[in-house]
């Protein structure tokens, strides 16, 4: 119950939400859980790059994040090139604008500090960064919460990302390496706090029983060439991945496994298409979802899963089925670790159908004791982001967390 002296606040979400990524939206629904649970008195609303999703799935108001509706097309005509310059400008003012009408700003978990796939300086770590420092100018309190950061090599990006986690007046991270990433880059993070994805706090789906041999796979794909910092070999790395992924695939269809196809962003479509093409079997199909729920229902009633995407990894961990994963960046290879299934790792750049096809067998064979592993695991990441939830509405909103503590220490 809201304490009668609890004070409404204006709470703004900022991100990439509702363009697409499942992971993104999930990270929101994870911290719009929290704000009605625990501060149902806070207005809120949204900058981002899916208003119109948003605004219809999770019923609050939302602004788009760029002026430009151009933004993430490629410009090639000077007359396309202009716009995107001045919407940069005219994206300062908005951005600033919107922060001002706020007490609260959160950016809900994404690998917001990382720039382990292709991203360009005056993308996102620029909204970042304006965001940022809006909040600093009018004294919004920003927080990143539960957040992936990486070390950066491009310097336009790594000073944008330095810059937008020093003027944030709340950071935690969703692994150790990514805290350990931004005290390399020159953050102050003696206080930052390590938590667990912000997805481990959604609701979990019934778990199925594993189904008769030969069981279900879910093999997630991913439009994957690389990181930022390898542009010139994106082709090379993608078209070694789908070959992999395929062979892989088809090497399991050989064994009579049915394989579930799955994705994580609307990108990842024409990848399962190529699978599909390639392997012509009645046993592969393709899930259709539309969020992390859907994720965690497919996952949960599958075997096995083998996934490159990271929230792929999170929702198969997250429901308890054994996961193999393919790792592209250090998030994928912390997360395996923290769940305990740490030696099922395999390069996503170096896809070995073979050495894969080992090492899923391997999982396979040790299915019921990492069964309970993920339990145990489970439960630890579900208390564990509840004190991160404690500790948010301390530092957040400092007014209600102080009307509650006065009230509980009135109480009889």
């Amino acid at each position: 119950m809201k304490p009668a002296n609890e004070p409404t606040v204006r709470v703004g979400v900022f991100g990439l939400l509702g363009s697409g990524n499942l992971g993104n939206d999930g990270s929101l629904e994870a911290v719009l859980g929290y704000l009605r649970a625990e501060h149902p008195e806070a207005i809120v609303d949204a900058l981002c790059g899916g208003p119109e999703v948003v605004s219809t799935r999770y019923q609050i108001p939302a602004t788009r994040l760029h002026w430009y509706r151009g933004e993430y097309r490629t410009a090639s005509r000077v007359a396309a090139i202009a716009a995107k310059g001045l919407g940069k400008l005219v994206d300062a003012f908005r951005t600033a604008a919107w922060v001002r009408r706020h007490d609260v700003v959160i950016v809900p978990g994404m690998g917001v500090l990382e720039a382990t796939l292709p991203l360009r300086p005056w993308g996102f770590p620029y909204s970042l960064f304006l965001l940022c420092a809006s909040g600093r100018l009018f004294r919004a309190r920003v927080a990143l919460v539960s957040v992936g950061a990486a070390a950066i090599g491009n310097r336009p990006t790594r000073a944008l990302v330095r810059w937008s986690a020093r003027l944030a007046v709340y950071r935690s991270y969703r692994d150790t390496p990514s805290r350990e990433a931004m005290r390399r880059m020159g953050v102050d993070t003696a206080r930052d706090e390590v938590y667990p994805d912000l997805a481990f706090c959604l609701p979990t789906p019934p778990a199925s029983a594993p189904s008769g041999p030969p069981g279900t796979v879910c093999v997630g794909v991913m439009a994957f060439h690389g990181s930022n910092d390898d542009r010139a070999r994106a082709e090379e790395i993608h078209r070694r991945y789908l070959d992999g992924t395929i062979r892989f695939v088809h090497a399991l269809v050989e064994d009579g496994r049915p394989v579930r196809l799955l994705t994580g962003d609307r990108v990842d479509a024409p990848v399962a298409a190529a699978v599909l093409d390639a392997v012509d079997s009645p046993l592969v199909s393709a899930a259709d979802v539309a969020s992390l729920a859907d994720l965690m229902k497919e996952t949960a009633a599958a075997d096995t899963v083998v996934a490159i995407r990271y929230h792929n990894l999170v929702c198969a961990l997250k429901v308890g089925t054994p996961t193999l994963a393919l790792c592209y960046a250090a998030k994928s290879d912390a997360l395996m670790a923290r769940m305990g299934l740490g030696e099922y790792c395999h390069p996503a750049r170096e896809v070995d159908a073979d050495r894969l096809l080992e090492q899923f067998r391997a999982l396979e064979q040790q299915s019921a004791q990492l069964r309970q592993t993920l339990t145990e695991r489970n439960l630890a990441a579900v208390r564990h982001l509840e004190r991160q939830f404690t500790a948010l509405t301390t530092a957040l909103f400092p007014a209600a967390d102080h009307a509650r503590t006065h009230a509980r220490q009135e109480a009889p």
